[in-house]
C-alpha cells in the first residue's frame, strides 16, 4: 500500500508511450495515491481524479479554485475527500465558508455547500458505519429567523441526498446564548447527539429534541454497544488535559463529578471490567509517535464511578507506541523502549518490566509467545510472566531497516538486520547466522519473505534470493538514477503492517462509533494477508458501490506479491523496472528519462503514475 515517491523540482522530459495520457490543463502541485488506487492530483485549478482504466479523469473539481494542502482531507480507508475553504470554527465568522465531499471512486460530488445555500459551516463529519455526512452551520434557507439560526443536516453518502435536518434552537427565539457545534456529533441508532457551546443536544430523525444537558464544548463522544452508556471528552482551555463525562441514555450524568486526565486522550476502550484510557502529556499537543516531549499516561477507570481502579498508574517514561487489550489485562510497549503488562486490577503481570531497544516495530502473537522486534533487538517473551523464551535476546547494531519472516518449513524465525540474516529455531531458541548480505549503495534489506522454501530479500535497489541454508541463488542490483534523487523504502517490518495501522487510524479519526471494531487487539505475526482481508471485510460491511469496489481491490492478490518495482538507471535514462522475485530478472521496464522523476506506484493494483510535465500525468499498466 505504501507508494514510492520521488520529489522533483525540474519538469519532466517525454517518456515512452503510456497506456493513458492525462492533460490536466493546469500546473500540477501535488499527487496523492488513495487507498482505492485512484490518483488525486492537486492543480492550480483544483482537483482531478485519475483511474488508470479510464481515458479521462474520473472527476475534476475546479469550483473552489486552487486548494491548499490543508484544505483537502482524505478520510482514512474510505472513498471520500472533504474539501474545505474557510476554517472550521466554533463561532460563525464574517467570511463565508465552503465545503464539498467527493467520492473519488465514483467521481461524484456528494455535497457542495454552495449548491445547498450553506453560508457558514461549523462542522462537516463522515459517520461510519452509517455512511452518513453530518453538517452543521448557517443555511440561507427559509425566513429571516431561519436564515440566522444554526442548524444540523444529515446526508446519505451513497446518494448525496438529505436524510433530515433540524435547528439547534427554535428560530426567532430570543436568547443571549450562542449555539455552535464544538466537536464531532455521535450517531446512535435512534438519535443524533450534537455537542455545542451550550451543552449536548439529542435529536431524533424528525428533529425533535429528546434531551439536553449543560456539558459544554465537548470535542468527541462514544458509547457502549447497547448505547446505554455515553462517554464525552472535552479538552481543557489550555489543551493540556481532558475532562471525561459519562451520561446515561437520557443524557443524565452518571458520575458524581467529571474525571480529569492529564494530557490529550489518544486511546479509549470500553471493557467489561472498566474503561481503559491512554493520554499524552508533556507539551500540550497530541504529538507523534516519536515526540521527545510526550509521555503517555495509562489509566483504568471504574465504569460506574469514574474512579481510577489502579492505586498506582504504571510508569511509561515515554510515548505508548503499542497498546493491546488482552483477556487478563493490558499490554503496552513504549517507543523509547520497554514492554509491560498490567492486570485490570492494576497488578503487574510481568515479574518485572521488560527492557527493549527503542522503536518497537513489531509486537505480535506467535505460538511461542509475544514476539517483539525493535531497531536494535528482538525476542519472544512469555505473555503470562514476561520471561524471555529465547535463551537470550537477539541483539544487533541499531538499524533503521529490520526485515523479518517466519520459515514454516524449518520452524524458525528469520531476521535481517545490519547486513546479517539471523535464524532463530522456534523449538530450541538457538540463534545462528546463516548469511551476510552485502547490498549495493549501502542498503539494508527492507523486505523479506519465504518463496517455495527460498528466502527473498529486497531493498530500494537490490533483490536477492537465498537457499534455505543461506547460500546465494542470485543477487541483482539496479543502480539508482541519483543517490539523492529519491527516498529509500521504509522499514519492511513497519511497512508490512500498514493496513492494520490504517485501520486503527481510521477507527480513531472520526471519534465516532466505528465500523472497524476494536483496534487494540494483538495481531498474529506474519499475518499481513489477514490484515488485507480484514480491510476487505470492513469495506464490504458498508452498503455502497464505492466501498464494494474497495473491498474487491483488497480481496485481489497484490501486484507486488511476485514482483518488485525499482527506479533505476536504464541505458537511455531513468526508468522503472518490474523485477521477478523468483529470478531477479526484469519483466517490464518503462523509460522515464528524468533523473529525478516525480511518480507514484500503486503496488496493490500494479500501476505507475508519472508526472510527464507540469500539466500532464502518464499512467502505465505494470501487470
Amino acid at each position: 500500500m505504501l507508494a514510492l515517491f520521488i520529489s522533483a523540482t525540474s519538469y519532466g522530459q517525454k517518456a515512452e508511450t503510456p497506456d493513458q495520457d492525462y492533460g490536466l490543463g493546469a500546473k500540477i502541485n501535488e499527487m496523492t495515491l488513495t487507498v482505492g488506487g485512484v490518483l488525486v492530483v492537486a492543480t492550480n485549478d483544483g482537483l482531478a481524479g485519475i483511474k488508470p482504466t479510464e481515458s479521462e479523469p474520473v472527476f475534476t473539481f475546479n469550483v473552489f479554485g486552487k486548494l491548499k494542502p490543508e484544505e483537502t482531507k482524505f478520510i482514512p480507508l474510505t472513498p471520500y475527500i472533504v474539501i474545505s475553504q474557510g476554517a472550521d470554527s466554533k463561532f460563525a465568522g464574517i467570511s463565508k465558508t465552503k465545503r464539498a465531499v467527493i467520492d473519488y471512486v465514483s467521481g461524484k460530488v456528494l455535497f457542495k455547500s454552495d449548491d445547498l445555500n450553506w453560508n457558514q459551516i461549523y462542522t462537516c463529519n463522515v459517520m461510519l458505519p452509517e455512511n452518513k455526512l453530518v453538517v452543521s452551520g448557517i443555511q440561507k434557507v427559509g425566513d429571516k429567523a431561519e436564515k440566522m439560526t444554526a442548524r444540523v443536516a444529515v446526508y446519505d453518502l451513497e446518494t448525496g441526498k438529505e436524510d433530515y435536518q433540524f435547528f439547534l434552537v427554535e428560530p426567532g427565539k430570543v436568547t443571549m446564548k450562542y449555539f455552535a457545534v464544538t466537536g464531532t456529533p455521535l450517531m446512535l441508532k435512534d438519535k443524533l447527539l450534537i455537542p455545542t457551546s451550550q451543552g449536548i443536544i439529542a435529536k431524533d430523525k424528525s428533529g425533535n429534541t429528546l434531551w439536553e444537558n449543560k456539558i459544554k464544548n465537548v470535542n468527541w463522544m462514544t458509547s457502549n454497544e447497547s448505547e446505554s452508556d455515553i462517554y464525552c471528552f472535552a479538552k481543557t482551555s489550555n489543551l493540556k488535559n481532558t475532562r471525561i463525562y459519562k451520561l446515561d441514555a437520557n443524557g443524565q450524568e452518571s458520575w458524581e463529578d467529571e474525571r480529569k486526565v492529564k494530557g490529550i486522550v489518544m486511546n479509549f476502550e470500553i471493557l467489561p471490567k472498566g474503561l481503559a484510557v491512554v493520554s499524552n502529556k508533556g507539551d500540550g499537543t497530541e504529538g507523534g509517535a516519536f515526540s521527545t516531549k510526550s509521555e503517555s499516561v495509562i489509566a483504568f477507570m471504574d465504569a460506574n464511578t469514574g474512579e481510577d481502579l489502579w492505586e498506582k498508574a504504571p510508569k511509561t517514561k515515554g510515548y505508548v507506541q503499542h497498546f493491546y487489550v488482552m483477556d487478563d489485562g493490558i499490554l503496552f510497549g513504549i517507543q523509547s523502549g520497554g514492554i509491560n503488562k498490567i492486570s485490570f486490577e492494576g497488578k503487574p503481570l510481568f515479574k518485572k518490566p521488560l527492557k527493549t531497544g527503542e522503536n518497537i516495530m513489531v509486537m505480535a502473537h506467535t505460538p511461542q509467545g509475544l514476539i517483539y522486534i525493535t531497531g536494535e533487538d528482538a525476542n519472544i517473551v512469555d505473555l503470562e510472566t514476561g520471561e524471555q523464551v529465547w535463551k537470550k535476546p537477539l541483539k544487533y547494531k541499531n538499524s533503521a531497516n529490520v526485515a523479518s519472516t517466519f520459515d514454516e518449513a524449518n520452524n524458525r524465525y528469520l531476521i535481517a538486520a545490519n547486513e546479517t540474516i539471523f535464524a532463530i529455531d522456534a523449538n530450541t531458541s538457538e540463534i545462528s547466522e546463516i548469511a551476510e548480505v552485502d547490498f549495493e549503495e549501502k542498503e539494508s534489506p527492507s523486505s523479506m519473505q519465504m518463496r517455495n522454501g527460498k528466502i527473498f530479500l529486497g531493498s530500494s535497489q537490490n533483490v536477492m534470493l537465498l537457499e534455505g541454508d543461506g547460500s546465494e541463488m542470485f543477487h541483482e542490483y539496479y543502480k539508482s538514477p541519483s543517490k539523492s534523487g529519491f527516498m529509500k523504502v521504509l522499514s519492511a517490518v513497519g511497512a508490512a503492517a500498514s493496513t492494520a495501522m490504517m485501520v486503527a487510524s481510521a477507527a480513531r479519526a472520526g471519534a465516532n462509533k466505528s465500523a472497524f471494531g476494536s483496534v487494540n487487539k494483538l495481531s498474529s505475526y506474519n499475518r499481513y494477508g489477514a490484515d488485507a482481508k480484514r480491510a476487505a471485510d470492513m469495506f464490504g460491511d458498508i452498503a455502497s458501490a464505492s466501498f464494494a469496489t474497495l473491498s474487491q481491490r483488497f480481496k485481489a492478490t497484490a501486484a507486488t506479491e511476485n514482483s518488485q518495482f525499482i527506479l533505476t538507471k536504464l541505458d537511455s535514462g531513468a526508468g522503472l523496472v518490474k523485477v521477478d522475485k523468483d529470478s531477479g530478472k526484469v519483466e517490464k521496464e518503462i523509460l522515464l528519462k528524468d533523473k529525478k522523476p516525480e511518480y507514484k506506484v500503486d503496488e496493490r493494483g500494479g500501476y505507475l503514475y508519472y508526472k510527464a510535465d507540469d500539466k500532464t500525468i502518464y499512467a502505465y499498466n505494470l501487470n
